[in-house]
């Protein structure tokens, strides 16, 4: 039987540059082949090249879908391809659905396209498809809007409207980005069953631990091109190129604490050690917090201890109230009930003009930096800013302050000048991080601050937490959906569901002997490669 895709040397450019550069491989109905690498590596340009959306000039040796040569397919063509024989699960499912149609509709659309099935048909044709994906009460969700719905929700509606035209090649462009263990599992499984069903799937993702537990090839691109490919077992545990390597050895999971995931950490090394003995006055105690919002109750009698130079990783699934937990412990949200004590002072609830004393001894990093920075001040303006409570933007007397914060977090001085638009991700989480530090908070909430990283910045950004929380005894509350991240980073663990905490110890306990099932459920699903 003939490949479903066949691609020789495909190439696509934009204004006389590569993204994607002499691209080769081949995809077979009830196969897996991931396209691994990091961001600019040219997956997604590839994968959209496979449905005529690339929007660069396209150039091929052989460039076969379906058995049509794709380089002379018509517009019209490609449309009547699209959703039907191919169709694409994408990223970011609050952005690919309209926000003002009931999803319902969203999906009917492809039928509306490329079927004869009248309304009423139309209307039961996605309720099963809503249902096939698990989506609870599909047929009221159906009726609903995209910002009604959760993130686990939203992606399993992209899934329903990519498999409702019955397509043979399935791509699915890093599907799973930012969802929790449990949902990660659930996507991983709805597209095995799509290969089981004799589909081809072409997955795109950053992320080798998830890729493995589907894939039954890997290609590993860089900067536009396939820099090794093979079996999943072959380009796991017997890589040949480095970069491979190296996003191998970045994957946190089931690597000790304080132990370095990048190659060679750019400040003295991180060594692994164990972890600082508890001091005599936690840093942060939490008791019985407790939050509703209407009916809705987001955090209930929720208690903690973060010690002195220590993290506690705050752990569960989308919704289940640790982002009201974080504003809660930072005073953004006023609890209906509890406390917190930073350093056996009373700081929540409280007003602020009586907490403002201990305020510089708290920060916050965020998941989305760019948008927690004000767009009009430049990298510079925000440190100053930041270094004089408010105070200055300008002033040249916090210039070496500055340069010297950045170079806390391994960021060039001559960055200072720039505005944050212009850094990459990484870059933009180390400047999030050094204005956190600006004020010498000796406890900082970390709210998903590397869910939106590649795996190798996100080890950089990582070890350098580390490092920093070595050097100046910060205690971290360290906040995250993904346990590999937690499992790393963490001295004590603290499991949420459905806004309570129901679990939490040490790390090595809650990972080796879970009491809890939620706990265990979680640990279940989470993808490893060690």
């Amino acid at each position: 039987m003939s490949p479903l895709l066949e691609v020789e040397n495909l190439s696509v450019g934009f204004a006389g540059q590569l993204a994607v550069d002499s691209v080769s491989f081949e995809l077979s109905a009830g196969e897996c082949l991931a396209l691994v690498g990091e961001s600019g590596s040219g997956k997604s340009v590839t994968a959209r090249s496979l449905l005529g959306l690339s929007g660069g000039k396209v150039s091929a040796e052989k460039f076969s879908v379906l058995g049509q040569d794709a380089t002379a397919m018509s517009e019209r063509a490609w449309q009547q391809m699209r959703g039907n024989s191919v169709a694409m699960i994408l990223q970011d499912a609050l952005m690919a659905l309209d926000p003002l149609r009931p999803v319902g509709r969203e999906i009917a659309d492809v039928l509306k396209e490329h079927s004869s099935l009248s309304k009423p048909e139309r209307t039961e044709k996605v309720r099963e498809a809503l249902e096939a994906v698990d989506l609870p009460e599909p047929a009221w969700r159906m009726k609903q809007r995209s910002s009604q719905l959760s993130g686990g929700m939203r992606q399993r509606v992209l899934i329903a409207q990519a498999m409702i035209g019955e397509p043979q090649v399935v791509i699915a462009d890093e599907a799973t980005t930012a969802l929790d263990s449990r949902l990660t599992a659930l996507v991983l499984e709805q597209l095995r069953a799509l290969k089981n069903a004799g589909r081809a799937v072409l997955m795109i993702s950053h992320d080798l631990a998830q890729v493995a537990q589907l894939a039954d090839r890997i290609a590993v691109m860089r900067a536009g091109k396939i820099v090794e490919a093979g079996d999943t077992d072959q380009v796991l545990n017997r890589p040949q190129h480095e970069y491979t390597r190296t996003l191998l050895r970045a994957i946190p999971s089931g690597v000790p604490r304080f132990q370095p995931l990048s190659l060679a950490p750019p400040k003295a090394a991180v060594v692994a050690q164990e972890p600082a003995k508890p001091a005599r006055m936690p840093a942060l105690v939490v008791e019985d917090l407790s939050k509703s919002f209407g009916k809705h109750a987001a955090v209930q009698g929720a208690g903690f201890v973060v010690q002195q130079g220590q993290t506690l990783g705050l752990v569960g699934e989308s919704g289940s109230g640790k982002t009201t937990t974080a504003r809660l412990v930072l005073g953004l949200e006023r609890p209906d009930t509890g406390s917190v004590r930073l350093f056996g002072e009373h700081f929540a609830p409280q007003r602020e003009a009586q907490r403002r004393n201990l305020r510089e001894n708290i920060g916050a990093i965020y998941q989305n930096p760019l948008g927690s920075f004000d767009p009009r001040y430049s990298v510079g303006q925000l440190l100053t800013d930041a270094l004089s409570a408010g105070r200055s933007k300008r002033g040249a007397s916090y210039r070496t302050q500055v340069s010297r914060l950045l170079e806390q977090v391994e960021l060039d001085p001559a960055l200072g000048s720039r505005n944050p638009r212009e850094l990459s991700g990484g870059q933009r989480q180390r400047l999030a991080i050094a204005r956190a530090l600006a004020p010498r908070p000796k406890v900082l909430v970390l709210d998903e601050p590397v869910s939106a990283l590649d795996v190798s910045i996100q080890a950089t950004v990582l070890d350098l937490l580390d490092r920093l929380q070595q050097e100046t005894g910060t205690s971290y509350l360290f906040i995250s959906h993904d346990l590999s991240v937690i499992e790393h980073m963490s001295d004590t663990v603290a499991v949420m569901y459905r806004g309570s905490i129901v679990e939490q110890g040490a790390t090595a306990d809650v990972f080796g002997d879970p009491q809890h099932e939620y706990t265990r459920s979680l640990l279940t699903a989470m993808p490893r490669l060690r």
